[in-house]
């Protein structure tokens, strides 16, 4: 009865952080405790907490159901900026990772894109030669350690917001650990040609 219990209560925070994902293009492990917090406040232990395959499943489902028609075509316009990004990022082993390399993107859905870098302030400094804007902070939790992040704003033609674009600084060492596979041999994330294939399978008749 307690797996049982369990279960349910894994698969309703699930439920709960699909819509978050989606409708606040909040990232999964914010979407995921706040989905918590909001189930009756009640405790929550780590075994219970969905992971975030489980999640990813039910922001298919909530997307099949609520944005059938919209979504993929805003997921096209985010996969070809995300390809101009990688075309501008090229230098720094850029690989496209989050919502839009996965295809569960929306126009809320923030430009995850890792670059894998001899020295990481060589992006700063490309960024700054290219005479763009950017804030720099970082991500992670304290297991993981922190990441530097850059981030800056990109515009989708016809689209009243800017996208969000976070780019991710790795070691270049991190790159092979980095494209392993998740545990249904799906990537996490892909490079400027595993890309194109994605974009040329969706022309595909």
């Amino acid at each position: 009865m307690i797996g049982c219990m369990s279960a349910t209560l894994s698969q309703e925070i699930a439920v709960a952080a699909a819509q978050f994902v989606v409708e606040d293009g909040m990232e999964y492990a914010e979407a995921r405790h706040k989905a918590a917090r909001k189930l009756g406040g009640r405790a929550v232990k780590p075994g219970q907490m969905p992971r975030n395959d489980e999640i990813e499943d039910e922001v298919r489902a909530y997307l099949a159901t609520f944005h059938a028609e919209r979504q993929p075509q805003e997921l096209r316009a985010l996969r070809e900026l995300a390809a101009r990004w990688l075309d501008r990022l090229a230098a720094h082993r850029p690989h496209l990772a989050g919502a839009v390399w996965r295809g569960t993107a929306t126009r809320r859905s923030a430009l995850l894109i890792d670059l894998y870098c001899d020295d990481p302030k060589s992006a700063e400094i490309d960024l700054i030669n290219q005479g763009l804007d950017f804030d720099a902070g970082g991500n992670g939790d304290a297991a993981a350690g922190q990441v530097p992040v850059l981030t800056l704003g990109a515009r989708v033609p016809g689209w009243p917001e800017p996208v969000t674009v976070h780019l991710l600084m790795h070691d270049l060492d991190d790159l092979r650990g980095a494209l392993k596979p998740d545990a249904r041999g799906r990537s996490w994330r892909g490079d400027r040609a595993a890309l194109q294939r994605l974009l040329a399978a969706e022309d595909a008749p």
